[in-house]
Parts: C-alpha cells; sequence; structure tokens
C-alpha cells in the first residue's frame, strides 16, 4: 500500500482495509471532524463528495487493487493504492431462518450464523428491522450491519442472559469476571453484542443497532440501580484485534461501547447517538484496555462521550491494569457531561491518551479528570495530551477534579477535606498535563478549574497556545462534581495544589473578576 500526499500539504491515510470496505482519514492538520469538501474517486470513477475527515467507501470487491484518489478543484491532494482483503464465504442471516421484518425473535437464526461462520468470512444483516435480544461473538468472523438494516433491540429484561460478575476458579486461586458495572464486578445483563475472549473481529456497516430503551423501560428510576445492571450496546471482555467501524449506535440501556481488559481497538466513522436526558448512555469507555484508537465519531449522549477507566480500588489493586496508549482524534462530541473524561473509576491508572483535532460543541465539561481519594496509590494518571482541539459552548472547558463526591461515601470528611491528609495505599495522583493549542468560544462558568490533592499535587501542567472567551450572557453552574465547589460564572483559571505550572501565550476573553486564581503552586511560570 502507498499513499501519497500532493498540493497545500494534505493527503489521506488508510486506517483500515477490509475486504468490502475501508476508511480513510483526510490528513489536514487545520481541520478537524470535517474538512474543505473533497471528492472521492476510485479507480478513475466518481464515488461520492464529503467533508467528514475520516471517511468509508463501501461496495468494494474482496481481494482487489484498487486506486483511492481525493480530488478539490479538479487537483489531486491524497492518493493511494489499497488491495482489499480475501474473503472465504458470506452467510446471509436470512438464510438461516431470520426475517427482518420488525415482529419476529431473529436471536436464535442471527446467533446460529455467528457460530457456524467460517475463518474469513462474514455475517451480513441485510436491508430489514431485526429483533433480538442478545448476541454473542466468536473470533475471527466480520458482522456487517448494511445499509437499511437494523438490528433492533427487544427491552424485555425477562428474556435477556444474566451474566455473573464474579465466578471463582476450581482451584480457588482465581476468578472470572463475565460482568462489570461501574469499576467492579457485578451480575450484569448481557449487552446485546458481547465478545468475550475472541480476536480478530470487525463490526462494520452502514446500518443501525438500537437498544430500544426509552423512559418507560431501562431508564426508569427502578431499573438505574437495580441488579442485575442495566446491559450494554456492546461488551468486549478481554478481546484482541477488534474493529468497530461504520454502524449508528443509539438508545442504549446504559453505556454504548464498553472495552474492558482488551488491547489492539480501532473504533472509526460511527455514529453514537442518545437523547440528553437519558441515563448513564456513555459513548465509549475503554476500561484497563491498550492500544486504542477512535477517529471520526460522532457523539451526542446523556452523560461523557468518551471515559476513559481502569477500575475501582480492587480491580486496580487485583489486576494492575491501567488503560493506556489511547488515541482520540477527528471526533465530534455534541452534547455530553464531558467530551474526555478520565474517571472516575481509575483505580489501575491511565498512561498516554491524547486527544487531538477534535470538535466538542455543548459538552458540560471538555477535558474532564474525576479522581478521588479512595482510588488508590495504583490510580496514577500521566501522559494526558491535548492538542489541536476547538470548543463552542462548553461551560467548563478544563477540569481537573480530585475530589469527585461519586459513591455512597463521596460526601465523606475523608473524600470532601480540603486538608493535607496523611498519604497511605488509598492515595491517588495526576502527572502530566499538556494542553496545547486550543481555542474555545462561549464559555460560561470557568476556563480552568483544576484542583489536586494537597497530600498528592498535580505534578506538572503546560498551557501553551489557548484561547478562551467567555459568552456574554454567561450563566451560573459548577465546574466540579465536588463539596464546596459553589456556582459561578466566567471565572478564569482556578489551580489549587501542583507543583509546576506553565503557561505560554494562554489569553483570556470576556472574565469576571481575576484571571488568575492560583493557589498552593510551588513552581509557576508565565511567558
Amino acid at each position: 500500500m502507498t499513499v501519497l500526499g500532493v498540493n497545500s500539504g494534505t493527503g489521506m491515510r488508510i486506517l483500515f482495509v477490509e475486504a468490502r470496505s475501508l476508511v480513510f482519514q483526510v490528513t489536514d492538520e487545520k481541520a478537524d471532524y470535517e474538512t474543505e469538501t473533497y471528492e472521492v474517486r476510485v479507480n478513475g470513477t466518481y464515488c461520492f463528495t464529503s467533508c467528514k475527515t475520516v471517511e468509508t467507501i463501501y461496495g468494494l470487491e474482496p481481494d482487489t487493487l484498487y486506486r483511492i484518489l481525493i480530488m478539490r478543484g479538479g487537483l489531486c491532494s491524497g492518493e493511494a493504492e489499497v488491495c482489499t482483503k480475501k474473503e472465504f464465504a458470506v452467510l446471509n442471516v436470512r438464510d438461516f431462518g431470520a426475517k427482518g421484518d420488525g415482529v419476529t425473535d431473529d436471536t436464535l437464526f442471527i446467533q446460529a450464523a455467528l457460530l457456524t461462520c467460517p475463518p474469513e468470512s462474514r455475517v451480513l444483516i441485510p436491508a430489514g428491522t431485526f429483533r433480538f435480544t442478545s448476541l454473542f461473538l466468536k473470533s475471527n468472523l466480520t458482522l456487517e450491519i448494511s445499509r437499511d438494516a437494523v438490528l433492533s433491540a427487544i427491552p424485555d429484561s425477562g428474556r435477556i442472559p444474566v451474566l455473573p460478575g464474579r465466578i471463582g476458579s476450581c482451584d480457588g486461586k482465581g476468578e472470572f469476571l463475565p460482568a462489570s458495572w461501574e469499576g467492579e464486578p457485578r451480575d450484569s445483563y448481557a449487552a446485546l453484542i458481547t465478545g468475550m475472549y475472541v480476536e480478530n473481529v470487525v463490526i462494520c456497516g452502514q446500518g443501525v443497532l438500537e437498544g430500544n430503551a426509552d423512559f418507560e423501560n431501562w431508564w426508569t428510576p427502578d431499573k438505574l440501580k437495580g441488579t442485575p445492571a442495566r446491559p450494554r450496546m456492546l461488551f468486549l471482555n478481554h478481546c484482541k484485534n477488534v474493529v468497530v467501524q461504520g454502524i449508528t449506535v443509539r438508545n442504549s440501556p446504559a453505556w454504548n461501547l464498553h472495552p474492558y481488559f482488551s488491547e489492539h481497538l480501532k473504533f472509526y466513522d460511527l455514529h453514537i447517538e442518545s437523547p440528553e436526558a437519558s441515563c448513564n448512555t456513555d459513548g465509549l469507555n475503554p476500561e484497563s484496555c491498550r492500544d486504542v484508537e477512535i477517529a471520526g465519531v460522532f457523539f451526542s449522549v446523556g452523560d461523557d462521550c468518551i471515559a476513559v477507566k481502569s477500575g475501582k480500588l480492587y480491580m486496580g489493586k487485583t489486576y494492575k491494569t491501567p488503560s493506556r496508549d489511547i488515541l482520540i482524534h477527528n471526533c465530534l462530541m455534541e452534547k455530553g457531561h464531558g467530551g474526555v473524561t478520565i474517571g472516575s473509576e481509575i483505580g489501575a491508572g491511565v498512561d498516554n491518551i491524547v486527544i487531538r483535532d477534535c470538535r466538542f460543541v455543548n459538552t458540560d465539561r471538555g477535558l474532564r479528570v474525576k479522581t478521588r481519594r479512595g482510588r488508590g496509590k495504583d490510580s496514577y494518571l500521566q501522559g494526558i495530551v491535548f492538542d489541536r482541539v476547538k470548543m463552542e459552548g462548553v461551560p467548563a472547558p478544563f477540569v481537573i477534579n480530585c475530589f469527585y463526591y461519586c459513591d455512597p461515601d463521596g460526601k465523606s470528611e475523608y473524600v470532601s477535606s480540603k486538608e493535607k491528609l496523611p498519604v497511605d495505599e488509598r492515595t491517588p495522583g495526576v502527572g502530566d498535563v499538556v494542553i496545547r493549542n486550543v481555542v474555545c468560544e462561549d464559555c460560561h462558568v470557568a476556563g480552568v478549574y483544576f484542583y489536586g490533592l494537597p497530600e498528592s499535587p498535580i505534578e506538572s501542567i503546560l498551557m501553551e497556545n489557548v484561547r478562551i472567551a467567555f459568552a456574554e450572557h454567561a450563566v451560573e453552574g459548577m465546574a466540579a462534581m465536588m463539596t464546596g465547589c459553589e456556582k459561578c460564572s466566567r471565572k478564569g483559571i482556578f489551580i489549587r495544589n501542583a507543583k509546576k505550572v506553565c503557561m505560554k501565550n494562554v489569553e483570556l476573553q470576556g472574565y469576571r473578576g481575576e484571571a488568575l486564581d492560583i493557589e498552593a503552586v510551588e513552581d509557576w511560570e508565565r511567558i
């Protein structure tokens, strides 16, 4: 495969190649989720016009060489030669008895196709509405939800399997954890699609995975804290080499996509949608995962768009598996509690999280770090980089909250005290945070709100080439969910308890009161 960049410093990069489709990225450093309009030509023939930075070409043939051109103004701005993958067989679920009539329960027929799928083959969900309860993946297959196809969940808890939170090993020395809820092993309804110890799996297509959750079934108060826990849309438990691409995921009963102790994961060109008021409908939550790329994904959800996690204290101490090496780029977050959140279930820490070339619109916060005493000494958060990001209408763009008042003890004196407490095995930490080349327009509450622990200050904060402008008619709100954080509006830069803070070319517009409210910072530099 070759990729050639021509004209204006732009070009293209192939992200993923499948037997019948491929995903590419227009490489333009000035773009985020969208770029200047371009044409796509395949083997010299016009294919489509787009402005998305990450895009998919469908309708290709297996084991075939293609020449892809990106055209602007009659000139080539990107070129690639790609050979699609081989494919052995296509298993249409209608051939296994699935009706797709929007009435029949097609679970058994689709599951039969999945279980009988040979390697290098595809299970095809064709056009139609296929009702089902839950499906389980196996290794070495592609599941395609095709254009005009809907995998539509039956929201009947009595027909959904329950996965135990914990099963002891036969020798009494280990355990198997089939299910998890908010960082702890807990009985849970099976996800709509579950992958358990599978590898080399692709879930793709132009169709819809529909959860059918609403305020009369899964989002009712009696279901929110119930046991078993509500199902997710996709749960990947100890999986490797999984790609999720193209599909629309909407109306989840709880978290949408939840990779768990998994590695080598790619999420490309997705639409993840739930109503703004829906409960715990996080978009994509990698938990104790490694080597994750999230690119070209649209989020509009009722909780955090992306939340990086690594379990609560038991999981952190026992398995010591941080989330690490996660790249998030060219995504659009419209609505949600946080654009990219780290925590709060972060008992094993995070290492190397890069967010770049993204746009946040009307999310409650942009970068949102949530931790607290009790997450443990293994909960060390480091290598957090925010680069080339645009925010519009985000009330509080940057929040690091080390007093997050979650869990039954969240408002206890131990969690909420601003006094310096002894450092012990329960004490978490925050390492280096880099924020550069960011523009925030129409902010309301606070530009920067960083509150570290007095006994474990934030190690290093670098802000470079950052512009924060407040809305003319800003409304009040709480910058962080912590005891003692009062409502405010147009607060500039607020920092407590950090070892080193460096600001280079940081601009504030429309703030109220003092631009800088900084205390308990050992080394402070402003350039």
